[in-house]
């Protein structure tokens, strides 16, 4: 399971898991006991976990979910002590335990409480997003290695390649140039024939 198959819906309680799209909405299904499904319509309002982000003061702005939800599980494992009662002062205390540099501002109690709770409903439901993934960091790190090797070999090849064009763009300008030359001397022929 991954992140952008679970979504948040105004005006509902809780997280739902993504099944299928319809024709007017998509098919969720609750995160909890109860595992009611519904089809969430063009009127409502369904935010896909891995599109949110947390503000913060940094120069990048915001966090995205996933990974302030992993600092939570790496900080806190599965006992985060914030409940729907707890203090502000409780919930900003939590919140930069994990983001220091979170944005006091824009994110406001309310936003922590309901992180709190989605972290609560994902570490029951599918603990294994809350693990950073330590294979895609490998594939990340083969891909830079590659990405570095081609840079480092492209530029060797890309003089041949303009030598090559220049060279077939060069009798194409002058076939073309040639013709142009003889019927300008036409021109100027029959105007004294006449």
């Amino acid at each position: 399971m991954e992140l952008r198959e679970v979504a948040a819906v105004s005006g509902r309680g809780g997280l739902f898991k993504i099944l299928k799209p319809t024709k007017n909405g998509v098919i969720l299904e609750a995160l909890d006991a109860s595992k009611k499904r519904f089809v969430a319509g063009a009127n409502e309002r369904v935010s896909i976990l891995n599109e949110i982000s947390i503000y913060t003061t940094d120069k990048d702005g915001s966090v995205a979910l996933e990974t302030v939800l992993q600092k939570i599980h790496k900080t806190f494992g599965s006992d985060i002590k914030i409940t729907a009662k707890s203090s502000n002062d409780e919930l900003a205390a939590f919140l930069a335990a994990v983001l220091p540099e979170y944005d006091r501002e824009k994110v406001y109690h309310s936003d922590i409480k309901k992180l709190a709770n989605w972290y609560t409903i994902i570490l029951a439901n599918f603990p294994e997003i809350l693990v950073e993934k330590k294979e895609s960091k490998k594939e990340d790190k083969k891909a830079e290695v590659k990405a570095e090797t081609a840079s480092e070999e492209a530029p060797a090849k890309k003089p041949a390649a303009k030598k090559a064009a220049a060279k077939a763009e060069a009798p194409a300008k002058e076939e073309k140039a040639a013709p142009a030359k003889k019927a300008a001397a036409k021109k100027p022929a029959k105007a004294k024939g006449e």
